[in-house]
C-alpha cells in the first residue's frame, strides 16, 4: 500500500496541520460524559475566554465551518430583499459556491478595489435605490481582516468605515478567517479591530491558524442575534458534542496561542517576500502586510515549481501566483523552495 502524500508547501495556512496545543486540549476534553449541544463547561470556559477577548457585550455562537459563519451571520442581520456590498476579492463572492445569496436570498454588490479593501467611495457607487420597491435595499457592507490579497484595514480605516454605514442605517460584516494574523501584524488586540471599531457581526477563525475546525459567529450588538440559537440550529451548525469545539477555542486564546501562531506565519511571510524579491524574474504585485506573498513569475515556471511545493495560481492570464505561510512553516521550508524558484527561473532566461 503506498504511503500518502506529505508535500509541505504555500498553497494555504488550511493545508497545515493542526497545532500540538489543540489536539492536546481536545484530549483533555475527551473525558467521561457532559450535556450536550453546548450546555457544558467546556463551552462556557470557552466563551467567557471570548468575551474577555472581544467585549463582555459579545454574543458568541460556536459553528463548524467559515462559510457557516458568513452565512448565518449575514442572514441574520439581513431580509431577501436587502444586498450585500463586498469587494469582488470578497469569499463570500469567489469561494463560497453562491452559498450567501442562496441562503440569505440577498444580491451581493461588488466593488472592484486596487488592493482587497473597501472604503467609502468605493461604497458609495451602491448608496443608492433606497425606499424604492424595485431594487435591491444596501443593507450590509462586508469586510474582510485581513483581505483576500493579504492587505489590511487599520482601526481608523474601518472606524471610517463602520461610522458611514452606522449613518446609512446599515451594518458592517467582518470575514475574520485570518483575524489573528491581522491583529498580530497591527499589534492590535481582537477588540480594537472588531467591536471596538464599529463592526456589528464577525464571523472569527481558527482553522487557518492551528485549530482542526471550528469557527466563531459574534455579535456586538445582541439586538441582532436575539433569536440566533434558532438560525444555528435550522442552519445545521449546532454541535452536539460542542465541547470538542470550544475546548480549541480555550487553547486557541491560552496564553495567547493565536498570536504566537500567527506572527510566526507573519513573519514567514516576510522572510518569503525578501527572498524572492532578489529573483529578477520575481515580480512581487501585492503589499506583503499578513502571512500571503503574491507574485508574477514565468508561466512555464509554475507546474514544475508545483511539482516540489505545491500553492495556487490567483490569475492565469497575468500569471500571478499566491503563496500562504502558516504557523508551522519553516525557514527550511522557505530556502528549499525559494532555491528552486531561482534555479527554474534561471533555467528558463
Amino acid at each position: 500500500m503506498s504511503q500518502p502524500e506529505n508535500r509541505r508547501g504555500f498553497a494555504s495556512d488550511n493545508n497545515a496541520g493542526v497545532h500540538p496545543a489543540i489536539l492536546d486540549a481536545m484530549g483533555a476534553a475527551n473525558q467521561g460524559h457532559v450535556i450536550a449541544y453546548g450546555d457544558d463547561p467546556y463551552t462556557e470556559h470557552a466563551i467567557r475566554q471570548m468575551k474577555a477577548a472581544f467585549g463582555q457585550d459579545a454574543d458568541v455562537y460556536f459553528v463548524f465551518i467559515g462559510t457557516a459563519a458568513n452565512v448565518l451571520g449575514l442572514s441574520a442581520v439581513t431580509q431577501p430583499y436587502h444586498a450585500v456590498i463586498c469587494p469582488d476579492t470578497a469569499h463570500i463572492h469567489v469561494d463560497e459556491c453562491g452559498a450567501p445569496e442562496k441562503f440569505t436570498g440577498c444580491k451581493l454588490l461588488t466593488v472592484k478595489t486596487p488592493d482587497g479593501k473597501l472604503d467609502v467611495d468605493l461604497v458609495k457607487q451602491h448608496m443608492h435605490g433606497f425606499g424604492f420597491e424595485h431594487h435591491v435595499q444596501p443593507r450590509v457592507i462586508s469586510v474582510t481582516q485581513s483581505t483576500e490579497l493579504g492587505t489590511l484595514y487599520t482601526p481608523d480605516e474601518l472606524r471610517e468605515i463602520t461610522s458611514f454605514a452606522h449613518r446609512h442605517g446599515m451594518i458592517v460584516h467582518m470575514d475574520g478567517a485570518r483575524l489573528s494574523n491581522a491583529a498580530a501584524a497591527l499589534d492590535c488586540s481582537f477588540h480594537e479591530i472588531t467591536g471596538g471599531a464599529g463592526v456589528d457581526v464577525l464571523s472569527f477563525g481558527g482553522t487557518k491558524n492551528g485549530m482542526m475546525y471550528g469557527e466563531a459567529v459574534v455579535f456586538f450588538n445582541q439586538e441582532l442575534s436575539r433569536d440566533f440559537r434558532y438560525r444555528r440550529k435550522q442552519g445545521m451548525q449546532l454541535a452536539s458534542k460542542m465541547r470538542f469545539i470550544a475546548a480549541q477555542f480555550s487553547a486557541f486564546l491560552k496564553d495567547d496561542l493565536w498570536k504566537k501562531n500567527a506572527a510566526h506565519a507573519n513573519d514567514m511571510a516576510r522572510k518569503l517576500h525578501e527572498a524572492v524579491r532578489g529573483i529578477p524574474q520575481v515580480i512581487v504585485t501585492r503589499k506583503v502586510e499578513a502571512n500571503a506573498v503574491f507574485a508574477r513569475i514565468p508561466k512555464e515556471v509554475i507546474p514544475r515549481l508545483q511539482e516540489a511545493y505545491f500553492f495556487y495560481v490567483w490569475d492565469e492570464d497575468t500569471s500571478e501566483v499566491r503563496w500562504m505561510c502558516s504557523y508551522d512553516t519553516t525557514e527550511e521550508d522557505i530556502d528549499g523552495f525559494v532555491s528552486r524558484l531561482r534555479a527554474l527561473a534561471e533555467e528558463g532566461s
